[in-house]
């Protein structure tokens, strides 16, 4: 079962059923060999690594984003650290094994890509990054108030409402993207007037009951026993869904900055 609609988490194991790892009986020959070798130690996941990993990340993304800022960069470096940031986020989800520093480069494009895409609507609408990122701590903070307080249940209803939620919204995305290429601003998703307002509003819904599917998940990974490297993982999961949280809640603020 899956127990989070992050593909980054709900594609392993130790996220999503049985204990970890799972192994076959072993035969004799195999219980002999374990006998005579050099016992190896594996730290397990704590909840403390997946803070430490998750505030790493950010921290790159804030510097990154800085520089970026400061060097007024233009949309078009943006465009290419996004494009070449959704390619190492589709190779850490798609690979079995984790690697940090692919995992700590994505956090660096990410960072490029949202402090240069950050100054431009900041110079189109004075005080909405600070706006943003208050309503990013925010929405956070307050899913994982309700989840750790059991005001949000995980279930395996809530699973499928949330994964069902994100698959359509997707598709929606693709739909007003090809949309767009014959007609002006598609179908109206993106646009500003009050469909876009609604769609905003319903991504930033999603976003944040996501984060209750990832912190079950967590807790999930920890309590199978999962060693501590995949601490990253789960990190990154986390910064994926916070990104995307802090870019709707942005295009929000415009639109209603516009109006």
């Amino acid at each position: 079962m899956r127990t989070s609609n992050n593909p980054v988490l709900s594609r392993r194991d130790v996220f999503s059923r049985g204990s970890y790892p799972g192994v076959a009986t072993p035969s004799t020959e195999t219980l002999d060999a374990m006998y005579g070798a050099t016992p190896t130690i594996t730290r397990r996941m704590t909840i403390d690594d997946v803070v430490v990993r998750t505030a790493t990340l950010l921290g790159i993304v804030v510097v990154t984003g800085g520089g970026a800022w400061a060097l007024r960069l233009s949309t078009g470096p943006a465009i290419i650290a996004a494009l070449a940031g959704f390619v190492i986020a589709m190779l850490v989800t798609v690979r079995r094994t984790i690697n940090p520093p692919l995992i700590l480069t994505y956090a660096a494009l990410e960072g490029v890509f949202l402090g240069a895409i950050s100054r431009v609507f900041e110079l189109a609408y004075p005080g909405i990054v600070v706006q943003a990122v208050v309503g990013t701590v925010a929405t956070f903070a307050g899913i994982l108030i309700a989840y750790k307080s059991g005001r949000i249940r995980v279930t395996p209803k809530f699973q499928k409402m949330v994964v069902g939620a994100l698959f359509g919204l997707v598709g929606l995305m693709v739909v007003n993207l090809l949309a767009s290429v014959f007609v002006s601003g598609g179908l109206g998703l993106r646009s500003g007037g009050p469909l876009a307002i609604v769609f905003s509003l319903v991504c930033i819904g999603v976003a944040a009951l996501s984060f209750a599917l990832d912190f079950d998940a967590i807790e999930k990974g920890i309590a199978r026993g999962a060693p501590e490297r995949e601490s990253w993982l789960a990190a990154f999961g986390l910064l994926v869904t916070l990104v995307w949280l802090y870019l709707e809640i942005l295009r929000l603020l415009s639109y209603l900055r516009e109006r």
